[in-house]
């Protein structure tokens, strides 16, 4: 279908994915893009504002992730869900028999425990209700759900007895995902609750695997979790921008894109 031909839904559903990918956009471009008037892609793009899912500048408009933080965890795993399973698969193509890991909570690594169904003698440590329960599906794998706190939103446990228990644990691996992972932020989280068992599980873990899409790329979220340098692989897509993970591997991440 020729961009001119799109309905008016189509084109704004388009103007999002852009804006996911590349960050910032302008009017003129968008015009010239769609065959339409300045007049149309601001009327567009104000209306994206509204929604929450961009944010307006001058001459143009910016990603937010404000849209991104209030969906619920079903919602999110459809969110660059074709992006997020193949780095699923290859973080996965990491995990060996035999191997004691920890996974956190997250979209990604649900999609991970689907891919390590045919593991063999695997012991998994999460604080992810959702990835507890489609692990209770395979039997070759001991599962391991941390207590504590629930946010029901996202299906995770948080807190003092969360990270407690947390403690007793050493593993071989761990899969982490993030918000955000920059060469000079570090990784990081929108959820401060989230944030202190992200960082207890990297240092319980003997190797980070962290599986980010794109859009997580150069960004940085509300709270920190650690260095970038804590992080041994990175595991991202091909729209990643490589300037950014230029940087990151400049600090001793191995880069892998799915």
């Amino acid at each position: 279908m020729r961009t001119e031909d799109l309905s008016i839904d189509e084109r704004r559903k388009n103007i999002v994915e852009m804006l996911n990918r590349q960050g910032k956009l302008k009017v003129s471009e968008l015009a010239a893009h769609y065959g339409i008037s300045e007049v149309t892609i601001r009327s567009d793009l104000d209306e994206l504002e509204k929604q929450g899912l961009l944010e307006r500048v001058h001459g143009g408009a910016i990603t937010t992730y404000r849209a991104y933080y209030n969906m619920n965890l079903l919602e999110r795993a459809k969110t660059n869900e074709a992006e997020k399973r193949r780095i699923a698969e290859r973080a996965s193509s990491l995990i060996c028999n035999g191997d004691s890991i920890m996974l956190s909570a997250g979209t990604t690594t649900l999609y991970v425990i689907e891919c390590l169904r045919e593991r063999k003698n695997l012991t998994v440590v999460t604080n992810s209700i959702a990835i507890a329960q489609e692990a209770d599906r395979y039997p070759h794998i001991e599962m391991i759900l941390l207590g504590g706190s629930i946010n029901a939103q996202y299906q995770f446990t948080y807190g003092a007895e969360t990270i407690t228990q947390l403690r007793k644990y050493r593993v071989d691996k761990l899969i982490l995902t993030a918000d955000g992972i920059s060469a000079e932020e570090g990784v990081t989280t929108g959820f401060a609750a989230e944030a202190e068992i992200d960082r207890q599980m990297i240092g319980r873990a003997n190797q980070t695997i962290l599986a980010c899409d794109y859009t997580k790329i150069g960004r940085v979220g509300f709270a920190h979790i650690a260095p970038v340098e804590s992080v041994d692989y990175l595991v991202t897509d091909t729209c990643a921008v490589r300037a950014e993970t230029e940087a990151i591997a400049g600090c001793g991440v191995e880069i892998l894109r799915a």
